[in-house]
């Protein structure tokens, strides 16, 4: 296949990659259509270096076109085999940096521009008092660390003395920005888990509700027994006593929360947990980077001692266990949405059998107390699979963190 006729240069190994990947299956013109119309949709700034998320997101559009033609072995396949590439060249080419136009009279005439870094704009916060804010100050810090990378690769740009350590200074912004998205999704995450905490509440206050209710019928029941028993006492007495807890329950709760929450319908997120791009969690995880940051400084002072060097070794086993604990993170976060993913359709399902059950006896003129009974049994279930429901959506933010990309699609929820 002929080169791809694209007027970038290595400055733009990913797009690069990408036009040669696509290429092979749709042709140079075809794979030239298919980024543009990427960065068309997704508003990415026209001309700016593609990044290993950039890539991903536009693999993920073709594998979304292959599979609606409808050969999903063939798609699969495909996607697996360009996420493993993808992932070898993340491990060894930085993302680039977008370059800037120099500033109104500087360089020489018909000298090549600098490349600048643009500086991350987010404005960081003035320190508040201590305590207040404790929970905002590692993404403080990671945007400040952002801001300082940019300019020191800046800064080695300009100096020609000291461009060998331009690849390691890339790394080292790659590395702080994927702190800030860490940090950022640490905040999504604290926002997410406080809105299921709200609901998981509205759950249990609407089950605590059912509950009473059954209690209720149940005592009326046992009072209305011509010959109690001395059993039937007993269960009288464990009765009232559990629906005195149930109201004190609902004397301190039900005011914090609106009696429609809890019929809230269930997120039932649409995400296949076994795409083959999560294994690029590994190469983009920001201790990776870090490390992979750590091995090219390491490198760079060894000078000619090179991989012999005694401090490129130790960098190199930090590279190595930083991978090892990535990997296993991201197994395990994949591990727990599985569960959470298959725990939800089960209990969803279990949901939609009680209210068949419940419809056929209101129906039939099922008696108070039977229909009482299955309003909490369905309560019950339904609490149940918000709980799964919430820590599904909390996985899967995780590993779109460490997988997706700025401004990509989301998983779509249906309920």
């Amino acid at each position: 296949m002929s080169a791809p006729s694209s007027a970038f240069t290595s400055k733009d190994p990913y797009r690069l990659w990408l036009l040669s990947r696509l290429g092979e299956e749709f042709g140079v013109k075809g794979a030239e259509r298919i980024i543009q119309e990427a960065v068309l949709r997704r508003g990415w700034t026209p001309g700016r270096p593609l990044g290993p998320r950039d890539v991903v997101a536009a693999l993920q559009d073709v594998y979304r076109q292959m599979t609606e033609s409808g050969d999903e072995a063939r798609a699969d396949r495909w996607l697996q085999d360009a996420s493993r590439d993808l992932a070898k060249l993340a491990e060894s080419v930085p993302e680039p940096a977008a370059p800037q136009e120099p500033a109104a009279g500087q360089g020489e005439e018909g000298a090549a521009p600098v490349p600048t870094v643009p500086v991350p704009t987010v404005p960081v916060p003035q320190p508040a008092a201590w305590g207040r804010r404790a929970h905002d100050l590692p993404l403080m810090l990671a945007r400040v660390h952002a801001q300082i990378a940019a300019r020191s690769l800046n800064t080695i740009r300009a100096e020609g003395t000291l461009l060998r350590l331009e690849r390691a200074a890339e790394w080292d912004m790659q590395a702080a920005q994927a702190e800030v998205r860490r940090w950022e999704t640490e905040a999504l995450l604290s926002q997410l888990r406080a809105a299921h905490a709200r609901a998981e509440l509205a759950d249990q206050v609407a089950t605590a509700r059912a509950q009473a209710e059954v209690l209720r019928l149940n005592i009326r029941e046992l009072e209305e027994l011509s010959r109690p028993s001395q059993s039937s006492a007993a269960q009288l007495a464990h009765a009232r006593l559990t629906l005195s807890q149930t109201q004190a329950f609902l004397d301190a709760f039900a005011p914090l929360v609106g009696t429609q929450d809890a019929d809230a319908p269930l997120s039932m997120l649409q995400l296949d947990l076994r795409s083959p791009r999560f294994s690029l969690g590994v190469a983009l995880h920001p201790d990776v980077l870090r490390a992979r940051y750590g091995l090219n400084v390491a490198l760079w002072q060894a000078g000619e001692a090179g991989e012999q060097a005694p401090s490129v070794q130790e960098a190199r086993r930090a590279l190595t266990q930083a991978e090892a604990l990535a990997a296993a993170q991201l197994d395990n976060t994949l591990n727990a949405a599985r569960g959470h993913q298959d725990a939800l359709q089960e209990l969803a399902r279990r949901a939609l059998e009680i209210e068949g059950r419940a419809d056929k006896l209101a129906r039939v003129g099922g008696d108070p107390l039977s229909r009482a009974r299955l309003t909490l049994e369905w309560r019950q279930v339904r609490a149940a699979a918000r709980v799964q429901s919430g820590r599904l959506e909390e996985a899967v933010a995780l590993l779109e963190a460490l997988v997706g990309e700025g401004g990509g699609d989301q998983p779509q929820s249906a309920t």
